[in-house]
């Protein structure tokens, strides 16, 4: 059976069918919403079998912890040990908003939802039918992205009909999300905070605020026996079906590069995609070329990403290059995504010139 859809307006929530939704999810059902990130697939947090549904549908490792969505502050004194001075202080700036906390986690919240460990993922997003369909579920959604597995994350509920379409209950469709990439996860278990996952807040704005901060050396973890402290360390992710490769270093050397391997692939009688930017895309000949955005304006790139990703699958492409995308505040969030999605192949136009 496949899933009800339901569109509605992000500033204007269809208040009935969340309230159905919220029922579908405290029956222990699965629902796709929006977030200011991308879709996620919500299920009751604190219902076990519920969890387990999310890994099923998803076809992901249950060691792979799901971040619980909130939609007040009260709600996080339920599901916490403590709220470490620095988390309360990140909370007070950066929520509502793309910014996921890892802290100790209360009774209350079961091992299935944490992937075992003794600490929970936490975020309150700012998007209103998240706010709503989280209110309305009893105020705390298990949700990772609504995607399968190992695919490039939704930013549209096509994209979410398109992977889950089959497994699930109901689809809140919102349109498009507004940031594109996942939201940054802090770990606050430590002394020191930990940036687990990159995202939308940078490493210099939570400088800013806390002092030191340190990126986990983890982030381009590949040993399958490290058991992961939050979503997306251990595993490939955000995938085309073709091969990936990222090319980088000096912009005209790059487009040569990357024109040279395309005129290679098609005289092997394959069809080439070229991820580019509005600069550069008409410097491309022999492919498929998508602009991802401009380097004038990095949030247009980080928005863009996962879609053009999905795009080049139904371009049937063997294989695509990717410009390198390393802009002044969002480029630590976009290459990680880009390299995970490359299996972290990269090509660098230096060494390959040596």
């Amino acid at each position: 059976m496949r899933a009800e859809v339901v569109s509605m307006d992000a500033k204007h929530p269809d208040k009935e069918a969340i309230k159905r939704a919220g029922q579908i999810l405290k029956n222990g059902g699965l629902v796709a919403f929006p977030t200011e990130t991308v879709y996620g697939l919500g299920g009751n947090a604190l219902d076990p079998r519920a969890s387990m549904k999310i890994y099923a549908a998803k076809g992901r490792p249950s060691d792979n912890p799901l971040i619980i969505h909130i939609a007040d502050m009260d709600s996080l004194k339920e599901i916490v040990a403590e709220i470490p001075a620095k988390a309360q202080l990140m909370a007070e700036k950066f929520w509502p908003g793309p910014l996921t906390m890892i802290l100790p986690k209360a009774e209350i919240v079961p091992g299935e939802t944490t992937g075992g460990l003794d600490s929970v993922a936490v975020r309150f997003p700012s998007d209103l039918i998240a706010q709503e369909l989280i209110r309305a579920a009893g105020g705390f959604v298990a949700a990772p992205s609504a995607n399968t597995s190992g695919r490039p994350s939704p930013t549209r509920a096509e994209h979410v009909e398109e992977d889950l379409g089959d497994a699930i209950d109901m689809i809140l469709d919102g349109g498009q999300v507004g940031i594109g990439l996942e939201s940054t996860i802090v770990d606050f278990t430590e002394d020191i905070p930990v940036v687990l996952r990159p995202g939308y807040i940078s490493l210099e704005m939570l400088q800013e605020i806390l002092g030191e901060v340190r990126m986990d050396r983890g982030l381009l973890i590949t040993d399958s026996s490290v058991h992961p402290k939050a979503p997306g360390m251990k595993y490939r992710h955000y995938a085309p079906k073709a091969d990936l490769a990222v090319v980088e270093g000096n912009t005209e050397q790059v487009i040569a590069c990357i024109n040279r391997m395309t005129e290679a692939e098609v005289e092997q009688g394959r069809r080439v995609g070229i991820i580019a930017t509005d600069e550069t895309s008409a410097l491309y000949k022999n492919a498929i070329v998508r602009s991802i955005g401009s380097r004038e304006d990095e949030e247009t790139i980080a928005h863009h990403l996962y879609e053009v990703l999905r795009d080049f699958d139904g371009d049937g492409v063997n294989v695509i290059y990717s410009e390198a995308f390393y802009t002044p505040r969002m480029g630590q969030a976009i290459m990680n995504r880009l390299l995970k999605a490359a299996g972290h192949k990269i090509i660098n136009v230096q060494e390959e010139q040596k």
